[in-house]
């Protein structure tokens, strides 16, 4: 399966749980049909971060799931996991792609700069994220993007696009139906009661809305 393939639907991001909760709610979203993890983990705590991101590389793996790493090449590369997502701060996509190797996913956020997305393929980058397009409990300062700019970046782009901010089950097929190619979800997911019917209602959001990469 390409990395076109596999960067399309429920695009996971793990927030802080407890310990004792992370690969179990992580394990329910696979089960609900998340396509994508990845493991976003702000805290200083570099042993535990280390634990966490391999014993979820290994739940991923299990599942035939890839484990995208959060702003942190060298913890990907410490785990093996399947690639990481760079923020503006992070490192450059040509020093990641020059670490993890030409396997590896590599994605950049791009917030709401159509410029950024197209400089981003250009280097190399396997998708792009957009966004937030929604207020966001995560990220309540985050800058907005648009609709028209996910129709843009379609028709500008051949690499996958990510939507992500404030993404619900009742806004998230008119982001499939401009662009996106995947939803990352945060709370929408796992602040749910039920994390693998969240999940698996957020999949089915594609059914009828999947633009070909």
């Amino acid at each position: 399966m390409n990395v076109r393939t596999r960067l399309q639907g429920l695009y996971v991001i793990t927030a802080n749980q407890a310990a004792a909760q992370l690969l179990t709610q992580v394990e329910q979203a696979i089960d609900g049909g998340a396509r994508i993890v990845q493991y976003r983990n702000k805290g200083h705590d570099q042993n535990q971060r280390r634990e966490q991101a391999l014993a979820l590389r290994k739940l991923c793996h299990q599942h035939d799931v890839p484990l995208i790493i959060n702003d942190d090449p060298q913890l990907a590369l410490q785990v093996n996991a399947d690639g990481v997502h760079l923020g503006r701060d992070d490192m450059a996509i040509e020093a990641a792609r020059q670490l993890l190797g030409e396997q590896a996913f590599i994605g950049v956020s791009c917030y709401n700069q159509l410029d950024c997305a197209i400089e981003a393929e250009q280097a190399g980058a396997d998708y792009v994220a957009f966004g937030s397009f929604f207020p966001s409990p995560t990220k309540p300062q985050a800058v907005m993007a648009t609709l028209p700019l996910l129709h843009q970046a379609r028709q500008r782009l051949s690499i996958p696009i990510v939507a992500i901010g404030g993404i619900t089950t009742d806004n998230g097929a008119q982001l499939i139906a401009a662009g996106a190619t995947a939803l990352a979800v945060i709370s929408g997911v796992f602040a749910n009661g039920d994390t693998t019917t969240a999940a698996r209602t957020f999949t089915r959001l594609f059914d009828n809305n999947n633009p070909e990469p």
